[in-house]
């Protein structure tokens, strides 16, 4: 079977290597808001937006043009590259799976791809990579880098540069070393709490640095817009929302490489986590209720990374031969595991359950990892396509 990988490192890039790299990132910039500009005016004419091969050729009329003729010092497949993540951008938007594409302002997601394999050459030996009309680069080589190259990204954070490669290679289908199943229930209080009764403690790594992030973000509000001091608090800022994306994204994959291995089948909820940390403040005709403890709970929904921490099980078990089956939220933490009455008055505190039929008591998340396992059982049994590595959706049945 292929399998994607992708191997990202730090540049050590030169002067002059940086002063291109920011300013092919701001050619793509350019394109793409130029783009966007000229499909939402087609659009309030009321003609048809153009595809991505009418939009080339308007990038070869703008690089040759006299009055954005500095388009064609930057390689012409990232520009490229631009527009088809601008094409992307409006068919997610149309098939509902995205909001209308935005504007990119400068300094935020500074990036440009490279997607001809042929124009890339990689020396691991002595740490360095070829990108066209950049030279040969160093980075920081951690990791050899398994496969053929495929493309790579280039992108900047906190005035850092970083490369993604992206490789593809054959390897053999997987088959799981381990034999058991386990499902999982992830909350606030305990980031993840397993069917066998342990748990992950959360890492809240948003809340650590809240009060360093709120003090130096009052700190920027006081500086003279564009200054010196004011760009000097903005790197500040930055560096703080990059050390706690870090940190939870090290905390998450220490997890799912642990789970991953140790498992077979995992069962997770089907939790729809951008509804579940929708503002509450409403309108000016019908305000919302208990805002400021919604936006709490919705801050602290978001700290933890529960989509992401799905998305990594997710392919990591494909490539330790596992499966993810995701089932149905309702009731699992109201259900008895034991006689299977399911009624609210069960769980009695946040953390408490206590069954009001047969007595049984446990930790109410220890509960509902338990019905999650039972539920993911069922689907795993009644012939659903179970697919290696990829999550199963069940529909909840009367005998659930």
């Amino acid at each position: 079977m292929q399998r994607l990988q992708s191997f990202k490192f730090e540049l050590m890039p030169t002067g002059e290597q940086q002063r291109n790299m920011r300013r092919f990132a701001g050619s793509c910039r350019f394109v793409f808001n130029k783009a966007l500009a000229l499909q939402k005016a087609r659009y309030e004419q009321g003609e048809k937006k153009l595809g991505y091969a009418g939009l080339c050729k308007l990038l070869t009329v703008w690089r040759n043009s006299i009055d954005t003729a500095w388009l064609a010092d930057a390689p012409v497949h990232p520009l490229q590259q631009k527009l088809k993540d601008l094409e992307r951008a409006y068919t997610n938007f149309f098939a509902k799976r995205a909001a209308f594409p935005r504007f990119k302002k400068k300094g935020q997601q500074d990036s440009f791809r490279y997607p001809a394999p042929k124009q890339i050459k990689l020396d691991q030996a002595n740490s360095r990579i070829f990108l066209p009309k950049l030279g040969w680069i160093r980075y920081r080589n951690s990791r050899n880098i398994l496969g053929a190259v495929k493309n790579v990204t280039v992108s900047q954070t906190c005035g850092r540069w970083f490369i993604s490669i992206q490789t593809e290679r054959e390897v053999e289908q997987p088959v799981p070393q381990a034999t058991s199943a386990i499902g999982i229930d992830v909350g606030v209080a305990r980031f993840a709490t397993f069917s066998d009764g342990t748990f992950l403690v959360p890492l809240n790594s948003f809340k650590r640095h809240e009060a360093r992030l709120r003090k130096a973000q009052r700190a920027m509000s006081r500086k003279v817009k564009f200054s010196n001091n004011w760009k000097k608090a903005k790197t500040k800022i930055q560096r703080l929302h990059a050390r706690i994306g870090n940190a939870r994204r090290d905390y998450l994959h220490k997890a799912t490489t642990t789970i991953s291995k140790s498992h077979a089948m995992v069962c997770i909820e089907d939790l729809q986590v951008r509804s579940m940390s929708k503002s509450a403040t409403g309108t000016a005709d019908a305000p919302g209720r208990s805002v400021r403890a919604k936006s709490g709970l919705n801050k602290s929904i978001l700290d933890q990374g529960w989509f992401e921490f799905r998305r990594q099980l997710e392919y990591k078990l494909a490539w330790t031969g596992g499966w993810l089956i995701a089932v149905p939220p309702q009731n699992t933490s109201r259900m008895c595991p034991a006689c299977g009455h399911v009624s609210p008055s069960n769980r009695q505190t946040q953390a408490q359950f206590a069954c009001v039929a047969c007595g049984h008591s446990d930790h109410a998340d220890v509960i509902g990892a338990i019905n999650i396992l039972a539920r993911g059982h069922r689907v795993a049994a009644c012939g659903e396509p179970v697919q290696s590595g990829h999550s199963v959706k069940q529909e909840p049945t009367e005998a659930i």
